[in-house]
Order: structure tokens, then sequence, then C-alpha cells
């Protein structure tokens, strides 16, 4: 493996672990400062809301002075947040932790850029699927570590996560290396980066990526609700309690980290990013139908399976495909733009699992998740059709 994507790996890793430390804990710090589970969801919200204008900005800057000092700085921003966080004593100072990890929050994007500058057609989906992999193996070990410190002390956890971010910024320095070389690095003034507009509605209008990225729009959309919602459906449907749901996501997690790590790395060889995009969206169709209307709890664990397969190997294959498509000088911008349909569909995909769920029906979030899955399925193979990959 590329010691540069070795690198990565930890660094995505080390982030998601303190992320997923403060993720299950930010309810409770609400509730310290006597805020309700309103308050508790503007907080969220606000975040998503937040990354929706940073994501291409952030891009941007990476394109103009090099990946490795714009993660940097991300990092920082990360720890002082959670220090911020930790010290908080009231909301405003929560509102403020967010908002500051919320501005330099851009690290996924950065890493996309320089996962992007560090691989080449061949093997660019499979770094795209390692990032996946320390994202979900981030994701997994957080909760559980947050678990155990918040015992001491529900300020604990945010100290914790603030260290491990620190510790993140001084391995990074000491050892990762710049992916994008000055001569590659676009020469624009630096005020364009700020243009949050004229970045992402120009991103969109690039024919040979528009059709991709509406797909991964839906794509995301259809996945983005299922999270928050999901502890209510099994609770209503199968009355489960947030001990089984732990388990349940811990079996998700495990299936993230072993698609995205090791069985994408085995099946983009031989099948390729194409089949590997349309393979993906049909197993999540049929996965998500599957949990809409199984007749058993038990049944819920081969419907995420498939699920699983469909997130694992669709994700990174349509992010390599964009990437593929536009310039080494823009590579930046694009994560940045993804990065943003991504915010947007998590300020709307929990809505519209909320709402679906208390207007329709219990299993509406996954019947409609379907639907968004085969939408995004046909426009993705009108897009692979329309425009091989290599044309920019």
């Amino acid at each position: 493996m590329n010691s540069s994507l070795v690198f990565i790996f930890i660094t995505v890793f080390v982030d998601l672990l303190s992320y997923g430390i403060m993720l299950p804990l930010l309810p409770f710090f609400v509730q310290a400062q006597d805020g309700g589970a309103m308050i508790a969801g503007m907080l969220s919200s606000f975040y998503a809301f937040t990354q929706l204008f940073t994501g291409p900005i952030i891009g941007a800057l990476s394109d103009r002075f090099g990946r490795r000092p714009v993660l940097l700085i991300c990092l920082m921003g990360t720890a002082l947040g959670y220090l911020i966080l930790g010290l908080a004593n009231s909301l405003p100072m929560l509102f403020l932790a967010v908002l500051i990890d919320g501005l330099t929050g851009g690290n996924l994007t950065t890493v996309y850029a320089y996962i992007a500058d560090s691989t080449n057609s061949e093997n660019r989906a499979r770094g795209m699927g390692l990032v996946g992999a320390a994202f979900g193996l981030g994701l997994m070990a957080g909760p559980a570590l947050g678990g155990v410190l918040s015992q001491y002390g529900l300020y604990v956890p945010a100290f914790t996560a603030c260290g491990i971010a620190l510790a993140n910024v001084m391995f990074g320095f000491f050892v990762l290396p710049e992916s994008l070389p000055p001569e590659k690095r676009q020469i624009k003034p630096i005020s364009e980066a700020f243009n949050w507009a004229n970045q992402f509605i120009g991103l969109l209008k690039q024919l040979n990526i528009q059709k991709l990225l509406i797909a991964m729009f839906l794509l995301n959309l259809a996945f983005a609700g299922l999270q928050s919602n999901f502890p209510l459906y099994s609770n209503y449907r199968f009355q489960w309690n947030p001990t089984r749901n732990g388990y349940f996501y811990l079996y998700v997690g495990v299936c993230a980290v072993f698609i995205q790590g090791f069985l994408f790395g085995k099946l983009q060889p031989r099948f390729g990013e194409k089949r590997l995009t349309i393979f993906g969206l049909t197993l999540m169709a049929i996965g998500l139908v599957g949990m809409a209307f199984a007749p058993a709890a038990w049944m819920l664990f081969p419907a995420v399976t498939i699920v699983a397969l469909g997130t694992g190997t669709s994700i990174p294959s349509l992010t390599a495909l964009v990437s593929l498509r536009v310039s080494e000088s823009e590579q930046g911008r694009l994560m940045g733009g993804t990065q943003t349909l991504l915010a947007l569909t998590n300020i709307f995909g929990p809505v519209i699992a909320g709402v679906s769920f208390e207007l329709i029906t219990f299993s509406a979030p996954y019947w409609l998740g379907s639907v968004f899955a085969i939408f995004a399925l046909l426009i993705a193979y009108l897009g692979l059709r329309n425009n091989p990959v290599g044309m920019v």
C-alpha cells in the first residue's frame, strides 16, 4: 500500500475516533445546560448547515496552497472546537464550539483531494474505499470509548477528543507529506476561493460530471436519514432497546470496515468502477426494501448487509469516477462541492425520514430511500453511458 495512503488512513481514523466519541454525547451536553431535544437537533443541523458553505471554500484553498497546510489547520480547528465544548458552561458556548468545528471541518474534503493526488485511475477507487474503511472504524470505536469515558464525567470525553485531535495534528505535521506540488496548484486570486456560490454552481454546470453528482446526492439522501430514524423504527416495530440497537450499529460498522477496507480492493480490479456503481446502487435499493418489509427482527441483519455492500461499493466508485473527470488542479474544489452535496443530504435527509415516519408509516423512510436509490441508479447509468471516463 502507498505509504501516503497509510498516513491518510490513520489520520481519518483518529479524526473520526474523536468525532465518534462526542457524537452520541452532544444531547447530554445540551441537557446539562437546560436545553431540550429541539436544541439538540438544532445543534446537529447547525453543524451540517455550516459545512454546507465551507466545503467548496476549503477545497479551493487546498487547490491554491496545498493539501497539507489546509488539512492541519482543519484538524487544529477540530481540536479547538472540542476544547471549547469541554469548557462550555452555556448554550452559546456549545454553538460556538460547533461553529468552529464546522468552519474548519473540511477534513474529508481535503483527504479525498489528497487521495486523488496520490493515486492513478487504476487504484483511486481503492483509495477512496480505504478512507471509507477508516471512517467506519473510527465511528465504530469512538462511541464505545466515549461511553466508557463518560462514566468519569461528561466533559472527560470532550477533553480526550481534543487531545486525540491535537495528537493527529502533530502526527500530520511530522509525517504527512504534501501531495500537490506547486506547479500543479491553481494560481487564481485567493478571493475566488471564498465565492461559495460560483464555486458550487460552476461545479454543477460541468456536464461531464453533472449526472454523477446528482446520483451521488440521491444516494446519500437515501441513506442520510436512516441513522437517526432507525432506533425509532426498530423500537416501534420490534421493541428493540438501546442495547440491541447498539449491537446492530456495531454490526453495520464491522460490515463497512470489511467491505470498504478489504472486499472492495478485491472487487475493483476485476469489475471496475462503472460496474460496481451500478451493482452497488441496485443492491442498495433492494436492501432498503428488505429493511422496510422485514417480517422478523433477525431479517434486518441480512437486509442491512445488502445495504452496506451497496453503499460500500457505489460510494467510492462514484467518487473515483467523478474525480477522474476533472483536472488535478481542481480536485480540492470538486471534493469540497461533493461535501456540500453531502451536507445538503444531512440537512434534508433526517427531515424527510422523520416526516415520512410520522405522516405516512413507520417503514416509509426505507422504501422511500429505495426509490431515491433507484433514481440514482438510472441517472448514474445515463451519466456513465454518455461520458466515458477520462473526459475532463
